[in-house]
């Protein structure tokens, strides 16, 4: 069974592990580079296999670092089915639509202003693309083993991090690999902690937060100081967030920490309808996360969803102390972009991001301590306070990822990929050192037999 990877490797972005066996080809994951440029260039680039030779792709979860590309692979002449959870069919149904329509809008709005060097720029891929290819999902549960083709078997497991997300096991007579996806925390605010994993011959192990640990503090206390200093300048509160995950989880610590009276009663705005849905299909799959349907309600309730363009740039007039929650989570693109531009220049406002911020991404930059990021062509100083809450974090840190892996035994190869390149070899040597095992860190188009 040769294992090829083309996305995933000294980066978090852009999975895409190709495993062939018997005639038969299976792609984990298919999503879109982002960050530095010679990243976000490859998905322009031609692939280095024909999409048309992929019988079937399996998603480990929603988020565009794992699903962005189904539109344009579909467009490259992939024809097969796409294999996810409920869950992640559920969220895809929002994410790659609303993925298509941004980047028709970005090309739009670049050839009006002249802010490309292509004439014209063009979408990677547009929402009716993103239609298109959810036609193709098929749902497959959780701990149910299933044979796509003879002599494969696939079972997934629950990997926490957002809904629908998944670890996955594929099985051949005389081997077997298990895929980490992206693992949750044991001790997330919102989500499950992850199931254990099951025994395998290789394992694939996602290195995010590799060799970070998350601060062992109150995640909601700490983020209570940030609204609190925020509302005692009289200032604007800017949390980019993704729409799927992230902003549910601070939605449910602002209600907590209202309720409790530790912060203000001042407004809160979801500036991204997208969330506002997603928010809604937490309460469709209450056996994967720690909300009862009433905490849900009460998340959806917690803000004032903004739906048109109109109503989103009033926003960025906003005279009195508020909370913008908007996508994206790493600054990269979306409407957040325009509230930095209003928000960013003034001291008495904070940019608040919350989990790991990508290199080359905007969201890296501020956390960097950059004085000024380029947003829509021009640069926009940055005198506002920027925090970045690890806490708030879905991803297990470098603890809760040798606990995981530790659980199982006798692998022969582990490969740890999706994670900056100091991080994934930091994860590397912890693994190696404590148990022994064969461990490497593939990279871009490396090709290994299992």
């Amino acid at each position: 069974m040769p294992i090829d990877f083309f996305g995933g490797t000294g980066t978090v972005t852009g999975s895409k592990y190709l495993l062939t066996h018997e005639g038969r080809r299976l792609l984990v994951d298919c999503g879109l580079f982002q960050g530095l440029k010679q990243l976000r260039l490859r998905n322009w680039e031609r692939l280095p296999f024909d999409p048309a030779s992929v019988d079937a792709v399996l998603l480990t979860h929603a988020h565009m670092d794992h699903s962005g590309f189904l539109p344009r692979f579909m467009t490259m002449g992939f024809q097969g089915p796409v294999y996810a959870t409920a869950a992640t069919r559920d969220l895809c149904g929002l994410l790659l639509p609303d993925s298509g329509r941004l980047q028709e809008e970005e090309a739009d709005f670049a050839n009006r202003h002249g802010h490309s060097k292509h004439s014209p720029a063009l979408p990677l891929y547009t929402e009716d693309d993103a239609r298109a290819a959810l036609k193709r999902f098929e749902v497959v549960a959780f701990d149910e083993g299933w044979s796509p083709w003879p002599g494969w078997t696939v079972r997934l497991r629950r990997a926490g991090h957002i809904l629908g997300a998944a670890s996955v096991h594929v099985a051949w007579p005389g081997g077997s690999i298990l895929f980490s996806g992206d693992l949750g925390r044991s001790d997330d605010l919102v989500m499950r902690a992850p199931q254990a994993p099951e025994p395998a011959d290789h394992v694939v192990i996602e290195s995010t937060y590799g060799n970070r640990q998350h601060p062992e503090v109150d995640t909601l206390g700490a983020l209570a100081e940030v609204v609190n200093r925020t509302a005692a300048r009289g200032g604007m509160l800017v949390i980019p967030a993704f729409a799927v995950g992230r902003a549910q989880t601070i939605l449910h610590g602002l209600h907590l920490l209202k309720q409790a009276r530790r912060i203000p009663d001042m407004p809160v705005f979801l500036n991204s309808p997208m969330a506002a849905d997603a928010t809604r299909i937490y309460r469709r799959h209450l056996d994967e996360h720690r909300l009862s349907a009433e905490q849900c309600t009460a998340m959806s309730h917690e803000a004032t969803i903004v739906n048109t363009v109109a109503e989103s740039k009033q926003l960025n007039a906003l005279k009195y102390p508020s909370i913008i929650v908007s996508a994206s989570g790493m600054a990269t693109g979306g409407r957040v972009l325009h509230h930095l531009k209003a928000y960013a220049p003034d001291a008495r406002n904070t940019i608040l991001f919350a989990g790991f911020q990508a290199a080359g991404t905007r969201g890296a930059a501020l956390v960097g301590g950059a004085d000024a990021v380029k947003i829509h062509g021009e640069y926009v100083p940055v005198r506002a306070e920027v925090a970045n809450l690890d806490t708030l974090s879905a991803h297990a840190d470098r603890t809760q990822l040798l606990a995981w892996i530790g659980q199982l035994q006798a692998l022969r190869r582990v490969f740890v990929t999706h994670g900056e390149p100091v991080a994934a070899d930091a994860l590397r040597l912890a693994i190696a050192e404590r148990h022994g095992w064969a461990v490497g860190v593939p990279d871009y188009r490396d090709s290994v037999v299992l």
